[in-house]
């Protein structure tokens, strides 16, 4: 083991600064669900090799959320060290579980996480598909293609309105995140590689992405495994703010009231908090908060492989947060929340509205 890692799970000083901020420790009130656990139980499975199943269930059923790196007065990189807690039980056998196991196999088989038909991937899109060649991709992902189509197509119309020049892939494939995500370093390696080789081929030196699952992925798992990567990634609410923020009077203003939610990967981990709110300023949006926002915004409990193996656990993450959002509206920047939280609002019956960020945007503008 890395000395730098063995050196951060000993550095805790068990203050508990960590556990309030877990979702999974929020909703569940166990301590084995709890990023303090977390920390004391990688050093038996990256040291002593030592995996039992609450060890399994306390690293799968993290979300890497990155919440608790935020209140941590040692700086410890809990997400990291649950990465490589999981590559390590990968290593001995001890996972992934059989549900990510089962998501795997539909990506290698479908080319998609969700079990999408691939001749029904472009269904999302508003007009035919044209080819057409460009420096920049725009990668849907497999959520937004399937599941989260209003976050493929408004992300599509607005970049398109606004003048952007991109292309789109017919056979896009997956960006190969869930592999990382379950600890199967070895095969997203493979994956990862092949992808980058067509990126390459094709002349992509620029991905703008709507989904926060392939922008982690391909900005910090790619270099990360692959050791470099020769494109740019960027968040579509990103280059969106780019091109409006000289010319925000393109946007028309529409009178709404709305909650902002800041998705843990864009919001937490990149910092990325301002721009959105402006722009929905921009759109004559009323934006309210949640009672925790920006770095300190709760998790919606789907990612890291979390929804899929801990449905139940996921949807009580949700809920906790649907029922502190006190407009009727809530806009998200994530595809990965915007269905999870969704489909606890039906399931629930909370009668919220959720948004993906684009569809607001591309509605305002002129």
């Amino acid at each position: 083991m890395d000395q730098e890692w063995l050196e951060q799970i000993e550095s805790c000083s068990a203050c508990d600064a960590c556990i309030e901020a877990c979702p999974t420790y929020t909703v569940t009130g166990n301590l084995l669900y709890s990023p303090k656990r977390r920390v004391e139980l990688a050093r038996k499975v990256l040291v002593d090799n030592e995996v039992d199943e609450d060890t399994i269930a306390s690293f799968y059923t993290c979300s890497k959320c990155s919440a608790c790196e935020v209140v941590c007065p040692m700086g410890i990189e809990i997400s990291k060290i649950v990465a490589l807690a999981r590559n390590r039980m990968v290593e001995l056998g001890k996972g992934p579980l059989p549900a990510h196991k089962k998501v795997i196999q539909n990506l290698l088989e479908k080319g998609n996480t969700v079990n999408g038909d691939p001749a029904k991937r472009l269904e999302w899109l508003p007009e035919p598909f044209q080819h057409h060649e460009s420096e920049t991709l725009f990668y849907a992902g497999c959520l937004p293609s399937y599941l989260v189509k209003d976050a493929a197509k408004y992300s599509y119309l607005a970049l398109k309105k606004l003048g952007v020049d991109f292309m789109i892939l017919e056979d896009e494939g997956c960006c190969g995140t869930y592999m990382y995500e379950s600890g199967e370093i070895a095969q997203a390696r493979d994956y990862f590689q092949k992808n980058v080789e067509r990126f390459k081929a094709l002349g992509i030196k620029q991905i703008i992405v709507p989904c926060n699952g392939c922008y982690k992925c391909f900005k910090y798992f790619y270099p990360e495994v692959l050791g470099s990567k020769d494109f740019e990634i960027v968040h579509v609410v990103q280059q969106i703010y780019n091109v409006l923020k000289n010319s925000p009077d393109r946007l028309r203003r529409i009178d709404r009231t709305v909650t902002y939610q800041d998705s843990c990967r864009l919001g937490r981990a990149e910092g990325y908090t301002e721009e959105p709110r402006q722009l929905l300023r921009w759109c004559g949006a009323e934006v309210h908060e949640l009672p925790s926002s920006r770095e300190n915004t709760p998790c919606c409990g789907s990612g890291g492989g979390v929804r899929s193996a801990f449905k139940d656990l996921s949807f009580d993450i949700a809920r906790d947060m649907l029922t502190k959002t006190e407009t009727k509206e809530l806009i998200s920047p994530c595809p990965f929340c915007t269905f999870n939280l969704g489909f606890t609002n039906k399931s629930a019956e909370l009668d919220k509205k959720i948004t993906y960020i684009a569809k607001i945007i591309y509605e305002s503008l002129e």
